[in-house]
């Protein structure tokens, strides 16, 4: 059931090293960062132009749209127009979808073609059937015969292939046998390699994309666990598809690659905003220079794994504790905490997290630093006829105030209250007065613990139980090397071993912060791989960002990552492609334009897409799909059924509307809070 040396800390999947021109991927070499072209391509100025400008801001593989033949045949003057401006060692990709005949031109012209399985030599008619086992195998000798002659041309040429599965698009054979699965995107595109193998081609680069971060992260793991079994050693492209723009597309794009990465997998990535695609270059750099930093050399032993299943989603079992207004546990989703400088700030930000402007995200956790009696005498007063603002506060309390220093405070609390105490080896003794208290008082402790103190920590909580525990790690020395999400991996792992099903706290400090500046993207991104690659893999009860200062802002942040990583839905959510030369309309400013008149409904997802190549796909999950049909005309789906067919665009979005209305899914927007 391995996927990867360790779980822990990051050590890199040795693969071997595929050639694309002059940039080598996999094997000893850094990852590599690429992106796309969105014009035209026969418009071969404006994609030498596009090209240049992606090369300028570090784009080291550049990938064009190849619908056609036509468009194939530019990329002969495109490659030329390149290398002309200075760039004639930064390789082009072909992007093939439909036509066998546009691939079998277009690699007469670049270094690299990308092939999507679901689409190469198969006509989607979405239809179910009972495949035999003699049906099946002539659906695969009619698939080697149409992709041999590609693979026998690239290995003649020198060039290089992307067998690039998506979600959204796999085969009705796969579709009918595996189902719109993990497996069945690891089955695609083992129908694709062991083709190419057949004919000794080895030149390959794999990638299984999706919209969804979780079904992306399982589809990479399993994938690289049956190539394992199969002794096949392929580099990897990592991306999320369709990830959308601004904050949320940045989001999701870091939960799906940053997890991986943070394996040990992945050798280039690509992270696709519904934006100018020289904005996506920033953020592939800032992610891939944190993993790399974690990269660590040494000979692979047993893989270092954990009980946790890799390959099927299902939330950590914990006990269920009511804590305030609120439960917290496996029925419950992520409770939000967020994180004040010092008790003189709680009354200022108890203000603020009431207002109306935050009724879809709360705070249902303020957590105060508290350094002595004063402290909680401040506190006691900022909280003083402050009701309902949150639902329980959290009190940091500094090492040496004992049980006797707080429990005059509890005895008088009008709120919930969690007692967050560091626990170090020699805490052990110490533990059970704390317990003690917390039952006395009926409120909650919560024990940050560093993962090398885990064992002690089960230890303690065997003899003194959990029935009132909380555990969390603010990542101050890890364990051995361990990552900070390998940290809370071998704490879970020690609780689990001690029979804890203590509820786990995910706090995103400095001191889990990945290496890097302290830029806002570069914040961001720490906390969407720690709390994104955790709640991907089940674990999180409560969450924390604690790396942002205004307390309305780590709250709004806080459950934005939530809803990227689909642990906690606060808001519309738009599954939008990245645009390229195949789009049919803007999608920057069509998408901007729909999130203006939608983002009020929440728990509504609007599938946004330039074209039909992964429209109905990729749609599975959404409510409801915008998708260029032809150009100036839209079609409109209810799941992944389309309804209305070539609407004018210009009449698109009232009817989007009225179809969330008759579904009964529209609300009135709320007047907006000054």
């Amino acid at each position: 059931m391995a996927y990867c040396a360790s779980r822990f800390s990051t050590v890199r999947r040795p693969t071997r090293e595929v050639k694309v021109g002059a940039v080598g991927v996999g094997g000893s070499n850094p990852i590599r960062i690429q992106s796309m072209t969105t014009s035209d391509t026969q418009d071969v100025e404006a994609t030498v132009r596009q090209s240049v400008a992606l090369a300028e801001v570090g784009c080291e593989i550049v990938r064009v749209t190849a619908p056609n033949v036509q468009a194939a045949r530019c990329l002969k003057e495109i490659r030329t127009g390149l290398s002309a401006a200075g760039w004639a060692a930064v390789p082009i990709v072909a992007d093939i979808h439909f036509l066998p005949t546009a691939a079998m031109e277009a690699v007469e012209h670049v270094e690299k073609v990308r092939v999507n399985p679901g689409n190469y030599a198969d006509k989607k008619r979405f239809a179910v059937r009972d495949y035999s086992d003699a049906d099946y195998e002539r659906e695969l000798q009619r698939l080697h015969e149409a992709f041999s002659p590609l693979v026998k041309r690239s290995r003649e040429l020198g060039r290089s292939m992307r067998i690039g599965t998506n979600h959204g698009s796999l085969s009705d054979r796969i579709m009918n046998r595996y189902g719109d699965t993990p497996l069945g995107m690891v089955e695609s595109a083992l129908e694709f390699l062991r083709i190419a193998e057949s004919h000794a081609f080895r030149d390959i680069i794999l990638s299984m994309k999706s919209s969804n971060p979780k079904v992306m992260i399982e589809a990479y793991r399993l994938l690289v666990e049956r190539m394992d079994a199969e002794d096949m050693h392929y580099p990897l492209h990592l991306g999320v598809t369709e990830a959308g723009d601004g904050e949320d597309g940045r989001i999701k794009g870091s939960i799906g690659i940053g997890s991986l990465l943070l394996d040990g997998l992945g050798d280039t990535i690509r992270v696709s905003l519904t934006e100018d695609s020289v904005y996506e270059i920033p953020v592939a750099q800032t992610i891939a220079m944190k993993a790399m930093s974690l990269w660590k050399e040494r000979p692979l032993e047993a893989a270092e794994a954990d009980s946790i299943d890799p390959f099927h989603f299902l939330r950590r079992e914990t006990r269920a504790l009511q804590v305030g207004g609120c439960g917290v546990g496996p029925e419950q989703p992520p409770r939000v905490i967020v994180r004040v400088a010092g008790a003189d700030k709680a009354a200022a930000a108890l203000g603020e997290l009431a207002s109306p402007r935050l009724a879809d995200t709360p705070a249902e956790g303020l957590h105060v630093p508290v350094a002595s009696r004063a402290d909680l005498e401040t506190l006691r007063a900022a909280v003083k006829g402050r009701p309902g603002a949150v639902s329980f506060l959290v009190l940091e309390l500094d090492r040496s105030l004992a049980p006797a220093d707080v429990e005059p405070y509890l005895d008088g609390a009008r709120d919930s209250v969690v007692l967050l105490r560091r626990f170090e080896a020699g805490d052990a003794p110490h533990f059970p007065s704390w317990v003690d208290l917390a039952r006395r008082t009926g409120q909650f402790l919560a024990l940050d613990v560093a993962s090398r103190h885990a064992g002690a920590l089960a230890a303690a909580v065997r003899a003194a139980g959990d029935d009132r525990l909380i555990v969390t790690c603010s990542g101050s020395q890890p364990s051995g090397g361990d990552h900070p999400v390998g940290a809370l991996r071998r704490i879970v792992e020690e609780l689990r071993a001690g029979g804890s099903l203590a509820p786990i706290w995910i706090r995103n400090t400095s001191l889990t912060s990945l290496r890097g500046d302290n830029s806002f993207l570069s914040r961001l991104i720490d906390a969407a791989i720690l709390t994104g690659s955790l709640l991907c893999d089940g674990v999180g009860d409560m969450v924390s960002i604690e790396t942002e200062a205004d307390p309305a802002r780590a709250a709004r942040l806080t459950y934005n990552v939530l809803q990227g990583a689909g642990a906690r839905i606060s808001k519309a959510e738009f599954v939008a492609c990245p645009s390229c030369g195949r789009t049919l309309f803007d999608l920057q400013t069509t998408t901007q334009r729909i999130r203006s008149q939608t983002a009020h409904l929440k728990g509504v997802k609007i599938a946004i897409m330039g074209c039909i190549v992964n429209g109905p796909g990729e749609m599975a999950d959404a409510d409801f799909g915008y998708v260029g049909g032809a150009p100036g005309k839209i079609n409109l789906y209810v799941g992944k059924q389309c309804v209305q067919y070539n609407i004018p665009q210009s009449d698109a979005d009232a009817r989007l509307i009225a179809l969330i209305k008759e579904h009964k899914k529209w609300v009135e927007p709320a007047p907006a809070h000054v």
